[in-house]
């Protein structure tokens, strides 16, 4: 093994065994100004300089330092976190909202990009970039048949705004490649992918993530729902992450009375900070339902515990993931930055968020959604038994427990009948989104006639999608399985329909297909349509 990377493997081990590394780094970069000597600082910075000095061959100290850093914060908890300069890059785009680029939304099907979505008023759509065109050259590249990969993707199309980029594009049925020159441009990241009229009554809202413009895209929900005469609202948080505190607490205050207590964090030398309703919320009235699963973490988790710990709406679904630690970043003068764990977060009631874990054990920690799959949590009732975690009073007197995510006033189970084996196989391979893109390009001028993504989804209930997915699956080496076709049908022809559909008409259009069939979108839609979305409808009732 070369002298340089044998070192730099062990650095960070050697780093692990004393706790004065981290006021080390802080006094080279003047983060913590703590003074010389203390815990232990001035032995490890002598050996440092001792290597440095001495070693048999050159070292570069910074990169040594580099891979150092990561293994001393993330030493620490689960979501204490190191990132380069390039990782914040992305972050930052990713919360802030915005990046610049083309404007697709891609795939990567069979070695070749195929645009999925045009981003409205992007680059792509004034440049004539359609739904199903194939990238095959980048700036006279050769990107097709080169298993590219989706970073890979990234990489090629975002770039300065104002920067020109040639694609060359293979748009079906025309065997020649179109040269299409792009200028990229200012993309928005939006947090809010959907919100629409389920029922005359009832506006759902689909919220990804918590971010730097999140709350304006909320409140531009709601006031389109409104408009439509929307009276109860669905939010829905499932996969939802989290993201900016701020994002979150603002969309609560919508719906809590002045003095409603959101939230309050605190740590060992983190003062309490409590967060309150101030009383300007639009939808304080209006019933709600909100949808978590076993991916809603941190901010969504607060969303969901401020509801339930107020009273003022029901939560459904399934357990949270359980994120709430709370992290200070300082940034670096090399755009890198840390971001660490100084306090945790707490519902109304008192109940943490945070689940256990242990030091050192993060990959086990990140895999519990897993372990929680295997053990049934998501088909059963939740494996956490409730006669073991603690228990805490909602501001009506209800019982809700803490310690391990945030556990739903119902709880839906994942459809297992149709999630069979048969699906995974499809949807793994990614098959269905395969085959959408595939019967689209054969009826493109057909399915580009329609006026409305109702209207297109009504005349794709009438054709043998289902039967034509099988084939075409049949061709790729899955097999059919008649039962669990029978049994996963259903859920395959709308997860189809919605991609189909979403070729021409966005995320708009793909979620009310998708969701015809969706458990969690169903019951909310009963529970607000009988009248038993109020957390004292269910207090003396049980749900399945």
């Amino acid at each position: 093994m070369n002298p340089e990377k044998r070192l730099r493997a062990w650095l960070p081990l050697w780093i692990a065994l004393g706790i004065a590394t981290g006021i080390f780094i802080g006094n080279r970069y003047s983060v913590f100004n703590l003074g010389s000597g203390r815990f232990g600082s001035e032995k490890f910075d002598s050996v440092l300089r001792y290597i440095n000095e001495s070693y048999v061959d050159t070292i570069k100290m910074p990169l040594l330092l580099e891979d150092a850093i990561p293994s001393i914060v993330e030493g620490l908890d689960p979501h204490s976190r190191y990132f380069t300069s390039e990782q914040m890059l992305r972050l930052t785009e990713e919360l802030e909202g915005h990046f610049s680029g083309i404007g697709v939304e891609f795939f990567v099907q069979q070695d070749t990009i195929v645009v999925m979505g045009i981003i409205s008023g992007g680059p792509s759509e004034a440049a004539g970039i359609k739904p199903g065109d194939r990238i095959i050259t980048v700036n006279d590249s050769l990107v097709a048949g080169k298993n590219i990969t989706n970073s890979g993707v990234v990489e090629n199309l975002r770039g300065e705004k104002g920067s020109k980029v040639t694609l060359g594009i293979y748009r079906k049925p025309d065997p020649n490649i179109l040269d299409i020159t792009v200028t990229r441009g200012d993309i928005p990241v939006n947090s809010v992918e959907t919100a629409y009229m389920i029922t005359e009554d009832i506006g759902l809202i689909k919220v990804v993530k918590f971010g730097g413009h999140t709350f304006n895209e909320f409140i531009s929900a709601l006031s389109k729902l409104k408009n439509q005469n929307a009276k109860s609202f669905i939010i829905d948080l499932r996969g939802n992450e989290g993201g900016y505190l701020e994002a979150a607490t603002s969309m609560i205050n919508e719906f809590l009375s002045k003095g409603d207590l959101i939230v309050y964090a605190e740590g060992r030398s983190f003062p309490r900070s409590d967060s309150y309703a101030n009383g300007s919320g639009t939808c304080k009235t209006n019933d709600l339902v909100v949808l978590i699963d076993e991916l809603s973490a941190s901010s969504s988790e607060i969303f969901a515990g401020a509801i339930q710990d107020n009273d003022r709406g029901l939560v459904i679904g399934r357990r949270s993931f359980g994120k709430g630690l709370v992290q200070s970043q300082r940034v670096f003068k090399d755009g890198s930055a840390m971001r660490l764990t100084v306090a945790r977060y707490y519902t109304a009631s008192g109940r943490s968020i945070q689940r256990d874990y242990e030091k050192g054990k993060n990959t086990e920690y990140e895999m519990e959604a897993v372990y929680r799959y295997m053990q049934g949590d998501y088909v059963n009732t939740d494996t956490i038994d409730s006669e073991h975690m603690t228990p805490f009073k909602t501001t009506g007197g209800r019982t809700v427990f803490g310690g391990s995510g945030i556990m739903p006033d119902i709880f839906i189970p994942r459809d297992s009948v149709a999630m069979n084996s048969y699906y995974y196989s499809l949807m793994n391979k990614g098959l269905v989104q395969e085959y959408a893109a595939y019967y689209t390009d054969l009826n493109r001028s057909k399915l580009d006639k329609f006026d409305s993504w109702e209207e297109l989804n009504e005349y794709l209930k009438k054709q043998p999608a289902l039967v034509n997915l099988v084939s075409y699956a049949d061709s790729k080496g899955i097999r059919r399985r008649p039962y669990l076709i029978n049994e996963a049908g259903e859920l395959l022809e709308s997860i189809l329909n919605g991609f189909i559909v979403r070729h021409f008409w966005g995320y708009d259009g793909y979620y009310p297909v998708y969701f015809e069939t969706d458990k969690l979108v169903n019951k909310a839609v009963e529970l607000l349509e009988t009248g038993k979305a109020s957390p004292n409808a269910i207090v003396n009732e049980e749900y399945k």
